[in-house]
């Protein structure tokens, strides 16, 4: 037996909420929640090296920036940072008119007039109070009994009540938090609750905000959710309030307890910008407000811009996005299997062929440039990758359209690279391969077009004369045929021996204007019956369809050399 068996039985599972008529796994999220970024509170003493005022105030900017409108700056009974940084903030002026500041608080009374001083001359701010409440906290930590604590939270709130009248230029916001809700009696939060309520008298238009937090997560979003329900279900003076949620991450579904509890009925989400936080962090309003974009969903957030938001984030909590943080991950957009890779391309494929703008890409839930992403790292190829790989980089870096067949014959080139150099092939190393495999441009080929004319003949036959450099030499030559390729195809036979038979020719056209060039293809039989590809590259497109003559017959010199 392990040790993990032989300890199992220290831990109980978390009981279920009584709800049998539940309501919330039949709801959808239709609109966004009111949001409110903690990152630089929660998130601040969550990270070893907190911000200084210098990053508080570039993550304040950046919050602002992006659209969040309710923002907790700190909690300044913590120390004279804390509370220079806040009262520092509401002087500066930099806080917008639309934009509510908010500050946390124990429910202690010294503590609450620090906090209410650290905002003397705010516009608007939020005054956030809270006490633990559940057994773990009464029992073990305070040593309390249900009626002592809520005492402790009717004595805070009286004080927050007081001390807001003696403010009244600033309009002032209460919020309670029963600490630890997610682990406490649900009868017993409502009571602190509605005990707050009755001292607060909030109503219908200014409301209380009571924040439901799932301080430590300890079962599944399920059970939040309920939690959730629950509580709304039996708060009295339901409209006097705003239904707040703020999740942590502990079994790692702080996210999905977030949005169940939207649907549970909350108003409100607290969090932090990728999820920053105590232990396994807070809520990730990145993820909540994009899983709502993907839905159709406008999240009232701008990210249009998500690397300049990472940025900023890395920047002042030196802590990095992970790299397969959902929507912010460098790589979470990134293909590298053959697979996914083929089926990407065919959906941006078949999306330039759509009469629509619906979004239907296979492994992409989102447009990447709807985050100001390119599509250049959509697909990057390394030894597991698929000729579908190489061929997206080859049409996004150099705009070439290779045949299927053609993908084939450059897919070994591509494989055989990648297993030696060990490493992710860079688009420069893919380009590099096909010009030495189809023998593109400068380097040595054993044929070389240097000129050429186009005559026709008395019986209507093309006729090629042109001079062709051979190893170094130049070399005049000519051919006929029943049109240009296949004079060029006769003159390769005449002149070098080489048997080429005509399969399959296509062409486009490499960008627009003065400076659109011509990509040919040609697929061809040697004398063996095997196949064997040609490209050229030319401004025009009679010369670049010749390029590819030559560039087939290279290969065929190539492998008799």
């Amino acid at each position: 037996m392990t040790t993990m068996q032989q300890a199992a039985g220290k831990y109980r599972p978390f009981p279920a909420i009584h709800l049998p008529d539940r309501q919330w796994p039949s709801r959808t999220i239709t609109a966004p929640p009111r949001w409110l970024s903690t990152d630089l509170r929660d998130g601040n003493q969550a990270i070893v090296d907190p911000m200084d005022a210098v990053k508080k105030n570039r993550f304040f900017d950046l919050l602002v920036e992006i659209g969040v409108k309710e923002i907790e700056i700190g909690f300044p009974s913590a120390g004279s940072t804390e509370f220079d940084f806040i009262s520092g903030l509401i002087r500066s002026g930099r806080i917008p008119d639309d934009v509510i500041v908010q500050v946390l608080t124990q429910s202690r009374e010294d503590l609450i007039r620090t906090s209410f001083a650290s905002l003397d001359g705010a516009h608007s701010a939020i005054v956030h109070l809270y006490n633990a409440v559940s057994p773990a906290w009464r029992d073990i930590v305070f040593r309390m009994s249900r009626q002592e604590v809520k005492d402790i939270a009717v004595a805070g709130a009286k004080v927050m009540r007081d001390e807001a009248a003696k403010q009244p230029g600033t309009q002032w916001h209460f919020q309670y938090s029963p600490e630890t809700f997610s682990t406490a009696e649900l009868d017993f939060s409502l009571e602190v609750c509605e005990a707050v309520m009755a001292v607060l008298a909030p109503t219908a238009d200014h409301p209380i905000i009571l924040n439901l937090p799932a301080t430590v997560e300890a079962a599944t979003p399920n059970i939040y959710a309920d939690q959730v329900e629950y509580f709304i279900r039996n708060l009295p003076n339901r409209d006097a309030a705003i239904i707040s949620l703020h999740t942590h991450n502990d079994r790692g579904t702080g996210v999905a307890a977030a949005e169940l509890g939207l649907m549970a009925g909350a108003d409100r989400v607290e969090g932090c910008m990728f999820g920053n936080g105590e232990r396994t962090g807070n809520c990730c309003l990145v993820t909540v407000a994009l899983n709502l974009y993907t839905q159709g969903v406008d999240p009232d957030l701008d990210f249009s811009n998500i690397d300049r938001v990472i940025r900023t984030v890395e920047y002042c909590n030196q802590l990095p996005v992970d790299a397969r943080h959902p929507y912010g991950g460098e790589l979470v957009f990134t293909a590298f299997s053959g697979s996914h890779q083929d089926a990407i391309k065919k959906g941006f494929a078949e999306r330039e062929a759509q009469n629509d703008t619906l979004w239907r890409v296979p492994y992409l839930p989102i447009d990447p440039a709807d985050l100001g992403r390119t599509y250049e790292a959509v697909i990057r190829v390394n030894s597991q990758s698929g000729k579908g790989g190489f061929a997206w980089v080859l049409e996004q870096d150099q705009g070439l359209k290779l045949p299927k067949g053609m993908q084939a014959d450059f897919s070994r080139s591509v494989q055989t690279l990648a297993d030696d150099l060990g490493r992710e092939l860079t688009a420069e190393d893919i380009w590099q391969a096909f010009c030495t495999t189809y023998h593109i441009g400068p380097g040595e080929k054993l044929l070389q077009l240097v000129d050429y004319e186009e005559s026709r003949g008395s019986d209507g036959s093309a006729i090629f004369t042109g001079t062709v450099e051979v190893a170094g030499e130049q070399q005049r030559v000519s051919g006929r045929g029943n049109g240009l390729i296949s004079s060029v195809v006769a003159t390769m036979e005449e002149a070098f021996g080489i048997n080429l038979e005509v399969v399959d020719y296509t062409e486009h056209a490499l960008g627009s204007g003065r400076d659109a060039r011509a990509a040919a293809y040609l697929e061809c039989r040697d004398g063996d019956g095997s196949t064997v590809w040609g490209c050229g590259i030319d401004e025009n497109v009679a010369t670049a369809s010749i390029r590819a003559v030559l560039s087939a017959a290279n290969t065929i010199l190539r492998a008799s050399s």
